[in-house]
């Protein structure tokens, strides 16, 4: 092993380490950019193939771009508050109620909206229904954390890490359902199921019933109205199998756009609200992963998938779980990013590659370090004065997350 590969995995590590822990409070983007930067100033990483890491990531920023400014603009019309109150009015007194309402809230934000919309937008607003209900907000917060990764491989465009492990280019949506519907239904009850158990003691008793509703304005019908329009586009892209970023992108623009129009407002304030950071914070990952590639790491994962597609089944379920634990030790982005790499190299089959996807989906379900939804729920849910740590995520991650990945690998592996 030469000084340049110990150095480039040193300088990966760290990067990686300082995205999930985020020393001195600073920004991810900021640890995987100076990651990314430090291999290319010590010469370990040329130039050209930085700029191709990042180049690959264009249908995922493009993605992004668009799920963030339609999230931002149902965030800023109302439309997450309405939904939450709604639930919570719905709930007529049960706190079971209202759990099941708000978890299944999350189910259909997490399909449409992806995951992040769930940990971000959705968080702040059931925590406020919780409140005004009078019941307490660590179940619902949490059935919040969890969905946002049980349900994000329901629909391709549920988890950017879905582009990610398919790189760019996502099966048809008639193979995806018929990959991954048995799957998600599976990971999205068992789940339910284990988090209420896990929690009955605090889903026990009653809730205020008589929570006062606002309308939702013609800014929040006119955003819901959008992010219908644009699930269904994208459920027509992905039928024709075209990439989802372009017209990701275009949709939220274009509904932003109207929205703003409509309420007389700036999109320009809008935009700024936006957390564009995780643009940057992905375009590092690419690069360090293609530093570590090139110092044939990803080379050996794709040589211990090639031995382990010799047993198909047993080897789709053992890489799908290990890809599991290690999205909770370094985060399911770059770990999504290897095992894509690794995919490629291989040419694993079809079998091994959604059992890899299921783990990197639903893994991070585990640990509060393991994707980045749940990074950024737990920062959602401390601007509301509530906190978790990593010990009482892990205790409640262990119990629904594990038989929740046996549930769904199982259900996979029975499809063949």
């Amino acid at each position: 092993m030469t000084p340049a590969t110990v150095i480039t995995w040193a300088i990966c590590c760290a990067a990686t380490a300082g995205v999930i822990l985020r020393p001195f409070r600073w920004p991810e983007a900021i640890w995987a950019v100076a990651g990314a930067a430090l291999l290319l100033l010590l010469g370990l990483m040329p130039f050209g193939a930085a700029a191709g890491a990042v180049a690959k990531g264009l249908d995922v920023y493009l993605f992004l771009i668009g799920m963030m400014l339609l999230s931002e603009t149902a965030r800023e019309q109302g439309l997450f508050d309405w939904v939450a109150a709604t639930a919570a009015a719905h709930a007529r007194g049960s706190t079971a109620r209202l759990f099941l309402l708000v978890y299944l809230t999350g189910v259909v934000t997490t399909t449409f909206l992806s995951n992040d919309a769930t940990a971000v937008v959705l968080t702040p607003a059931v925590y406020a229904a919780a409140r005004k209900a009078k019941a307490d907000p660590l179940p619902m917060l949490l059935a919040c954390a969890l969905i946002a990764n049980a349900a994000s491989f329901v629909l391709p465009i549920s988890n950017p890490a879905n582009l990610v492990l398919y790189g760019g280019r996502m099966p048809p949506l008639g193979q995806w359902f018929g990959s991954f519907a048995l799957p998600s239904v599976a990971a999205i009850v068992v789940t339910f199921w284990m988090l209420r158990w896990a929690e009955r003691e605090r889903l026990s008793g009653n809730c205020e019933t008589d929570i006062a509703r606002t309308p939702l304005s013609g800014g929040g019908k006119a955003a819901l109205a959008g992010i219908a329009a644009t699930a269904l586009l994208l459920l027509a892209m992905s039928a024709l199998d075209r990439p989802l970023g372009l017209p990701t992108c275009i949709a939220g623009v274009a509904t932003t756009l109207l929205v703003c129009l409509r309420a007389k407002r700036s999109p320009v304030a809008l935009a700024r609200a936006v957390s564009w950071s995780v643009l940057p914070l992905v375009a590092g990952l690419f690069v360090l992963v293609e530093a570590l590639g090139r110092t044939g790491v990803i080379g050996m994962v794709a040589h211990a998938l090639g031995f382990a597609a010799e047993t198909p089944v047993l080897g789709a379920a053992g890489a799908g779980a290990i890809l599991a634990v290690a999205s909770n030790l370094m985060n399911n982005l770059p770990a999504g990013l290897i095992a894509s790499e690794a995919v490629a190299q291989a040419h694993a089959p079809r079998l091994m590659v959604d059992a890899l996807l299921i783990g990197v989906d639903l893994g991070p379900n585990l640990s509060i370090t393991g994707s980045l939804a749940t990074i950024l729920w737990l920062q959602a849910i401390r601007r509301e004065g509530e906190d978790v740590g990593f010990w009482r995520f892990l205790k409640v991650g262990a119990v629904t997350m594990v038989p929740a990945l046996v549930a769904a690998l199982g259900a996979r592996m029975l499809l063949g």
